[in-house]
Protein backbone atom coordinates (compact mmCIF):
# COMPACT_ATOMS: atom_id res chain seq x y z
CA UNK A 1 0.00 0.00 0.00
CA UNK A 2 1.43 3.08 -1.05
CA UNK A 3 0.36 6.60 0.99
CA UNK A 4 -0.28 9.72 -0.73
CA UNK A 5 2.70 12.65 -0.51
CA UNK A 6 1.10 16.10 -0.08
CA UNK A 7 3.10 18.33 -2.07
CA UNK A 8 3.58 22.12 -1.11
CA UNK A 9 1.05 23.92 -3.33
CA UNK A 10 3.09 27.12 -3.68
CA UNK A 11 4.77 29.08 -6.60
CA UNK A 12 7.66 27.64 -8.32
CA UNK A 13 10.54 28.98 -6.90
CA UNK A 14 12.73 29.32 -10.08
CA UNK A 15 12.77 31.79 -13.33
CA UNK A 16 13.59 31.01 -16.72
CA UNK A 17 17.09 32.65 -18.11
CA UNK A 18 16.50 36.75 -19.27
CA UNK A 19 17.67 35.65 -22.12
CA UNK A 20 14.69 34.10 -22.69
CA UNK A 21 13.13 37.73 -23.67
CA UNK A 22 15.06 37.67 -26.56
CA UNK A 23 14.33 34.68 -27.65
CA UNK A 24 10.57 35.45 -27.59
CA UNK A 25 11.39 38.69 -29.47
CA UNK A 26 13.05 37.08 -32.20
CA UNK A 27 9.64 34.38 -31.98
CA UNK A 28 7.64 37.51 -32.12
CA UNK A 29 9.56 39.00 -35.05
CA UNK A 30 9.72 36.03 -37.53
CA UNK A 31 5.68 36.28 -36.71
CA UNK A 32 5.77 39.86 -37.99
CA UNK A 33 7.50 38.57 -40.99
CA UNK A 34 5.32 35.83 -41.73
CA UNK A 35 1.71 37.59 -41.15
CA UNK A 36 2.82 41.08 -42.62
CA UNK A 37 5.69 40.26 -45.37
CA UNK A 38 3.15 38.47 -47.70
CA UNK A 39 0.54 41.44 -47.47
CA UNK A 40 3.38 43.72 -48.52
CA UNK A 41 4.51 41.25 -51.16
CA UNK A 42 0.76 41.41 -52.58
CA UNK A 43 -0.12 45.00 -52.36
CA UNK A 44 3.71 45.52 -54.13
CA UNK A 45 2.92 42.99 -56.98
CA UNK A 46 -1.03 44.77 -57.92
CA UNK A 47 0.71 48.26 -58.02
CA UNK A 48 0.06 49.60 -55.12
CA UNK A 49 -3.45 48.49 -55.30
CA UNK A 50 -6.01 48.56 -53.27
CA UNK A 51 -4.35 50.72 -50.46
CA UNK A 52 -7.00 48.84 -47.56
CA UNK A 53 -4.03 46.64 -48.34
CA UNK A 54 -1.55 48.51 -46.99
CA UNK A 55 -3.59 49.58 -44.03
CA UNK A 56 -4.14 45.84 -42.71
CA UNK A 57 -0.39 45.29 -43.62
CA UNK A 58 0.35 48.52 -41.48
CA UNK A 59 -1.89 47.37 -39.03
CA UNK A 60 -0.80 44.01 -38.46
CA UNK A 61 3.05 45.04 -38.67
CA UNK A 62 2.04 47.58 -35.70
CA UNK A 63 -0.10 44.52 -33.49
CA UNK A 64 2.90 42.56 -34.24
CA UNK A 65 5.48 45.00 -33.17
CA UNK A 66 3.69 45.89 -30.12
CA UNK A 67 3.38 42.36 -28.80
CA UNK A 68 7.26 41.68 -29.77
CA UNK A 69 8.11 45.04 -27.01
CA UNK A 70 5.26 44.20 -24.60
CA UNK A 71 4.59 40.61 -24.21
CA UNK A 72 8.22 38.84 -23.37
CA UNK A 73 9.17 40.70 -20.39
CA UNK A 74 5.40 39.76 -18.96
CA UNK A 75 6.41 36.19 -19.80
CA UNK A 76 9.57 36.48 -18.03
CA UNK A 77 8.51 37.50 -15.09
CA UNK A 78 5.51 34.76 -15.35
CA UNK A 79 7.37 31.76 -16.01
CA UNK A 80 8.38 30.05 -13.22
CA UNK A 81 9.98 26.16 -12.94
CA UNK A 82 10.84 24.07 -9.97
CA UNK A 83 11.72 20.72 -9.30
CA UNK A 84 12.14 18.74 -6.39
CA UNK A 85 12.36 15.06 -4.58
CA UNK A 86 8.71 14.91 -4.91
CA UNK A 87 7.59 17.24 -8.19
CA UNK A 88 7.96 19.14 -10.84
CA UNK A 89 6.47 22.12 -11.11
CA UNK A 90 5.33 25.18 -13.74
CA UNK A 91 3.62 27.98 -13.77
CA UNK A 92 3.27 29.62 -17.44
CA UNK A 93 0.75 31.55 -18.87
CA UNK A 94 -0.07 35.38 -20.71
CA UNK A 95 -3.98 35.16 -20.55
CA UNK A 96 -4.73 31.65 -19.05
CA UNK A 97 -2.21 31.18 -15.80
CA UNK A 98 -1.27 27.35 -15.74
CA UNK A 99 0.35 25.71 -13.00
CA UNK A 100 0.94 22.45 -13.37
CA UNK A 101 2.68 19.64 -11.00
CA UNK A 102 3.95 16.77 -12.18
CA UNK A 103 4.66 13.76 -9.20
CA UNK A 104 8.39 12.46 -9.80
CA UNK A 105 6.82 8.92 -9.49
CA UNK A 106 5.14 9.62 -12.76
CA UNK A 107 8.15 11.19 -15.18
CA UNK A 108 8.52 8.72 -17.91
CA UNK A 109 10.78 10.37 -20.24
CA UNK A 110 12.83 13.91 -20.03
CA UNK A 111 13.64 15.99 -23.24
CA UNK A 112 15.59 18.75 -24.05
CA UNK A 113 15.53 20.58 -27.17
CA UNK A 114 17.55 23.51 -28.90
CA UNK A 115 16.12 25.01 -31.68
CA UNK A 116 17.72 27.21 -33.92
CA UNK A 117 17.27 30.34 -32.40
CA UNK A 118 17.76 29.08 -29.06
CA UNK A 119 20.95 26.96 -30.15
CA UNK A 120 22.24 30.97 -31.05
CA UNK A 121 21.40 31.89 -27.78
CA UNK A 122 22.05 28.80 -26.16
CA UNK A 123 19.08 28.34 -24.52
CA UNK A 124 17.06 25.26 -24.14
CA UNK A 125 14.26 23.58 -23.55
CA UNK A 126 13.13 20.69 -20.94
CA UNK A 127 10.08 17.94 -21.53
CA UNK A 128 8.81 15.93 -18.99
CA UNK A 129 6.74 13.32 -20.05
CA UNK A 130 3.94 12.00 -17.78
CA UNK A 131 1.38 9.50 -18.09
CA UNK A 132 -1.12 12.74 -17.65
CA UNK A 133 -3.89 12.95 -20.48
CA UNK A 134 -2.64 16.99 -20.15
CA UNK A 135 0.31 15.99 -21.32
CA UNK A 136 3.93 16.89 -21.03
CA UNK A 137 5.36 19.52 -18.70
CA UNK A 138 7.58 21.86 -20.60
CA UNK A 139 9.81 24.30 -19.13
CA UNK A 140 11.07 26.39 -21.97
CA UNK A 141 13.80 29.44 -21.91
CA UNK A 142 16.52 27.55 -19.69
CA UNK A 143 20.01 27.97 -20.34
CA UNK A 144 21.41 25.33 -21.86
CA UNK A 145 23.86 24.37 -18.93
CA UNK A 146 21.19 24.52 -16.69
CA UNK A 147 18.71 22.13 -19.01
CA UNK A 148 20.95 19.73 -19.66
CA UNK A 149 21.57 19.49 -15.89
CA UNK A 150 18.20 19.52 -15.09
CA UNK A 151 17.63 16.90 -17.67
CA UNK A 152 20.40 14.68 -16.02
CA UNK A 153 18.52 15.26 -12.20
CA UNK A 154 15.04 14.66 -13.21
CA UNK A 155 16.83 11.03 -14.49
CA UNK A 156 18.46 10.11 -11.97
CA UNK A 157 15.95 11.17 -9.41
CA UNK A 158 13.11 9.24 -11.46
CA UNK A 159 15.56 6.16 -11.62
CA UNK A 160 15.79 6.27 -7.58
CA UNK A 161 12.27 7.06 -7.19
CA UNK A 162 9.50 3.94 -6.92
CA UNK A 163 6.55 4.33 -8.70
CA UNK A 164 4.27 3.14 -11.05
CA UNK A 165 5.50 6.01 -13.62
CA UNK A 166 1.98 5.60 -15.40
Amino acid sequence: MTTAVALPLRPPAHRVDPRAVQWWRLQGLAALVVLAGPQLVVWIVLGGRPSWLLVTTIVTAALAAAYTLVVPPIRYRIHRWEVTDEAVYTLSGLVVREWRIAPISRVQTVDTEHGPLQQWLKLASVTVTTASARGPVAIHGLAAPDAAELARVLTETTQATPGDAT
